[in-house]
């Protein structure tokens, strides 16, 4: 049975506490009062959890076009937290961690999935790293962005599940994980689908739907998702993918990224799943205007200007090799952390 969303689940707790709707109530007012900046996030974000209205605003990450806010039923969301709860196993007073901002998607539903599902949610200073985690504190599930994983690989022992979302897990960074005995999963999907809708397991190739979402393509090869628990509409996507089956993708690439070169579709983000392990910096590829080519292929490298050894591009096709090299000392980034490709280029110019 699916919890209505004013219900708050008798064995969730905060930072060892028991709650309920109106002990929240304090709570929201108190860190909105006397907490720090991602205490006040939880709070605001408490208080329009237990307000009169059906339905919540979020802010989408931008990272393609500038943030539009949209609204979400409290009840999608409570439908999407039951799904996460199946799919990987959650149970009343499994220990989580919420080390994630309460202001985008991924953290208020952390807080979500515990207040449906009965865990026991801890409460983290969000960062980059995992720094101020205790020791010997182990948790049964966790949330955390790419960075954080990349920062903090000696503490992910601690965790039995791990969802990693937010971003694409690079090559390198998945060899990495593979070494450690969790149960670390690469998740898909976004604000409009309240958070994600699909999950791998690290290291493997296609993404499995959770429950009650089907999947199509359009015309461009770009996923379709359908979940009727979650949206009204079916939400159309950027991402280009390869569809298995009625259960299963694999992701492509970004459609909004794709460069034609010379009449050669090519992807970005499979440019720099080949130079990864090359490049430390941060980098990206990108299309640049050509009056030959059509478009033209260019490397971003965040940081100081170094030599570019001449084998950096032996694993490249031809055509995928970079025409030009480009420096910038800081990517421009998004409100959720998120490289904003165009936007780093333009400020190069």
């Amino acid at each position: 049975m699916i919890p209505h969303y004013k219900s708050i689940h008798n064995r969730f707790k905060i930072n060892n506490f028991h709650f309920d709707k109106e002990t929240l109530y304090q709570l929201a007012y108190t860190l909105i009062k006397e907490g720090e900046e991602h205490e006040k996030d939880l709070g605001s974000f408490l208080l329009d959890w237990l307000d009169d209205k059906e339905t919540i605003q979020l802010t989408t990450s931008g990272t393609t076009g500038t943030p539009k806010v949209i609204t979400i039923k409290k009840q999608s969301m409570v439908h999407s937290a039951i799904a996460t709860g199946n799919y990987f196993n959650l149970h009343p007073q499994d220990k989580a961690l919420l080390c994630l901002p309460a202001r985008y998607i991924a953290g208020k539903m952390m807080i979500v999935r515990s207040m449906m599902l009965g865990l026991e949610l801890d409460i983290m200073v969000p960062t980059s790293h995992l720094d101020d985690l205790l020791p010997h504190k182990n948790y049964d599930f966790v949330a955390i962005v790419p960075l954080q994983a990349e920062n903090s690989l000696e503490k992910l022992h601690q965790f039995k599940k791990i969802i990693i979302g937010g971003a694409k897990v690079s090559d390198d960074l998945a060899s990495k994980l593979k070494e450690i005995k969790s149960d670390i999963y690469e998740t898909y999907g976004m604000t409009e689908t309240i958070t994600h809708i699909a999950a791998k397991k690290i290291g493997e190739a296609f993404f499995n739907i959770l429950e009650h979402v089907s999947i199509t393509t359009d015309d461009r090869s770009c996923l379709v998702i359908d979940v009727p628990s979650i949206s009204d509409e079916k939400v159309v996507t950027n991402d280009i993918v390869t569809i298995l089956n009625a259960n299963q993708f694999k992701w492509i690439g970004r459609y909004d990224n794709v460069i034609n070169s010379g009449g050669i579709k090519l992807f970005p983000e499979q440019i720099e799943a080949k130079l990864a392990s090359k490049i430390s910096n941060r980098f990206f590829i990108i299309g640049q205007p050509d009056d030959i080519l059509g478009s033209r292929v260019v490397l971003v490298i965040e940081g100081e200007q170094f030599d570019i050894d001449a084998t950096l591009f032996d694993t490249l096709e031809k055509f995928e090799k970079p025409k030009e090299v480009l420096f910038v000392p800081e990517f421009v980034e998004t409100e959720t952390k998120k490289i904003n490709r165009v936007k780093t280029l333009n400020s190069i110019k």
